[in-house]
């Protein structure tokens, strides 16, 4: 079966309202992923520190350039991940309208490929 990426993304809103919840939040995020464990689903799932504790590392110039966070002109967040091992971008959709998440975040589905579908170096 295909895997897919739950991305969990996020505003500053989405993220302050997240966190002034945290409690419930995270019983909710619990269950959640026993409800993919039950069903056979769940591969892996993480969630980000928070983007003030990051950095970017710049490669648009000659040098790489490090900078801080948090980032003024990111408008999303990339907050954590769900992995889930499905029979199709259908069930992952599914899936990803149950992910507990605050008002003004975001899902993205995407397809993981497999590993025969990754080009070899020479061929």
């Amino acid at each position: 079966m295909p895997k897919y990426m739950l991305i969990m993304r996020g505003t500053d809103e989405s993220n302050a309202a997240m966190m002034a919840n945290i409690d419930e939040m995270m019983t909710t995020t619990r269950q959640f992923i026993e409800d993919l464990f039950k069903a056979g689903v769940y591969v892996a799932a993480e969630g980000l520190d928070d983007p003030g504790l990051g950095v970017v590392v710049d490669f648009s110039g000659e040098t790489p350039v490090v900078t801080d966070g948090p980032y003024g002109e990111t408008k999303e967040l990339f907050g954590g991940f769900f992995l889930v091992d499905v029979a199709s971008k259908q069930e992952a959709v599914e899936w990803a309208k149950r992910v507990p998440v605050a008002p003004g975040a975001k899902i993205e589905v995407r397809r993981v490929p497999g590993s025969d579908e990754v080009p070899e170096a020479g061929k």
